[in-house]
């Protein structure tokens, strides 16, 4: 009955300020069922928005007059989606096309994981220019490796910088900070010593943590101080019988005495003990170190991680997904979708089942899940990408309302932006997607998308055609 009052009074206040001497909102949405994660299914609604702002969503029948008017009887607006796992300068082919693609499959906000500042910086400048017709984008910068770095721009594509001491690493996370980073994302070749100078830079001047679970420690100690993990990375390692043999036998080999690169040395590690943690997984063990992550955002990035149980190039929309890419990344990626379809190989699919499994027990134990893709990395389109995240996510074991919490809400909270992105209610930033098909019935419905709010723009299915190639 509240509820009802207050959607009475709402639009009452709408129409009252609609009258003949009051600018008319920019956009009336009618006729919607409007679906959000905190505030469930609401049927035949009207939303109103104007200034970039949601103004009103209220009960459907009143004619709402505004500049423009959207009738969406029996469609389904959901909150824009996030990406909560981008990298806009790993493959640079991809970086100019990279707006429009995220925004013409309902992508609305991006949380860029890692890249140098002088090449990231100029794309976010870019982005958030006035009048660009681009998703929201939040940034890190460098991602903050040991002394050894992984992406160190000889051997693996520029992402990371070195912090092979404490000095270097304050200085690092100031200039980050100094240059407007939104968070900070630690890597996983640095010491115990830098992980805790990096989380007190991070504390003090109030920025969110991401990161992996460096190599020389425990994902137990990790996972309590930072806002997120990616990947899944390294906690494996912590749900075996023996974690405190495995973690000094790490240690040993991070001592590194003949110098290999960071790359090299991290994939050593991963081949000598990831499938053997996966096959001496430990349930209570592991049990206490989901406990002491149900503060801390987990984006599995599934999608890649089990890929080869659900390979992109088996999806019957595929081809017509590479028609939309720059042209030399079409070439590229449909030569490979050939030769993959042209041979039979069986795959190991251990790690892969193992992350369906461990999410479904973070799952269990009220760990936050985020949805997140590492777009354009192994076969990640942008945009059409989250949503094969959100099926794997499903088939992890969370439903469809909770896949879609998981690329709305939670990115939201990470940033501490609640109050004002990821449902769809007054208030809120006009960041939506309209869908001709429910998603709650099917996850794979996401992929209807029919228009895009953003920033308060409508756009429809033809101007996000005209968005991509």
């Amino acid at each position: 009955m509240i509820k009802r009052l207050f959607s009475s009074f709402a639009l009452l206040f709408v129409l009252a300020s609609c009258g003949p001497d009051a600018p008319l909102p920019d956009l009336v949405i009618q006729n919607v069922t409007v679906i959000d994660a905190v505030n469930g299914v609401r049927e035949a609604r009207t939303v109103v928005i104007d200034g970039g702002r949601i103004t009103a969503v209220t009960a459907a029948g009143e004619v709402v007059d505004a500049l423009e008017t959207v009738d969406a009887t029996g469609q389904y607006l959901i909150p824009g989606l996030w990406d909560f796992h981008v990298h806009l300068t790993y493959d640079e082919r991809f970086t100019e096309a990279m707006p429009g693609l995220f925004l013409s499959h309902g992508i609305t906000s991006i949380r860029d994981t890692g890249g140098s500042l002088e090449r990231v910086l100029p794309v976010v400048e870019a982005l958030r220019a006035d009048g660009a017709t681009a998703p929201r984008v939040f940034f890190a910068g460098p991602l903050l490796d040991g002394e050894y770095v992984v992406y160190d721009g000889e051997n693996r594509p520029l992402l990371g910088i070195a912090n092979p001491d404490v000095e270097t690493a304050r200085a690092n996370v100031a200039r980050l900070a100094d240059a407007g980073v939104d968070f900070l994302k630690i890597y996983e070749m640095v010491t115990p010593e830098v992980f805790s100078a990096i989380v007190e830079e991070a504390q003090a001047r109030g920025l969110p943590m991401d990161g992996h679970v460096p190599l020389s420690m425990q994902a137990r100690d990790v996972g309590p101080l930072v806002q997120s993990l990616e990947h899944l990375r390294n906690i494996e390692m912590d749900c075996t019988a023996d974690p405190l043999r495995l973690l000094a036998e790490r240690r040993r080999i991070l001592t590194n005495p003949d110098g290999v690169p960071g790359g090299t040395l991290r994939s050593r590690l991963h081949n000598l003990q990831r499938l053997p943690s996966v096959m001496a997984y430990d349930e209570a063990g592991c049990a206490e170190v989901l406990s002491s992550m149900t503060s801390t955002i987990q984006v599995p990035t599934l999608r890649l991680n089990a890929l080869s149980l659900r390979p992109p190039f088996q999806r019957s929309d595929w081809d017509a997904l590479l028609e939309t890419l720059p042209v030399d990344v079409e070439a590229d990626w449909r030569a490979t979708t050939e030769a993959r379809r042209a041979r039979e190989r069986t795959q190991d699919t251990t790690y892969a089942t193992w992350s369906l499994f461990l999410v479904n027990l973070m799952h269990e134990a009220g760990v936050p899940i985020g949805a997140g893709t590492d777009t354009p990395i192994s076969f990640a389109a942008p945009g059409y990408s989250l949503h094969s995240e959100l099926e794997m996510l499903v088939r992890a074991g969370l439903s469809p309302m909770e896949a879609l919490e998981a690329a709305t809400v939670r990115p939201a909270a990470f940033f501490g932006r609640s109050g004002e992105m990821g449902t769809v209610e007054e208030g809120r930033l006009a960041d939506l997607v309209l869908l001709s098909r429910d998603p709650l019935d099917d996850i794979t419905n996401t992929r209807s998308v029919q228009a895009v709010v953003s920033k308060g723009e409508f756009l429809s299915r033809e101007e996000l055609d005209r968005l991509v190639r």
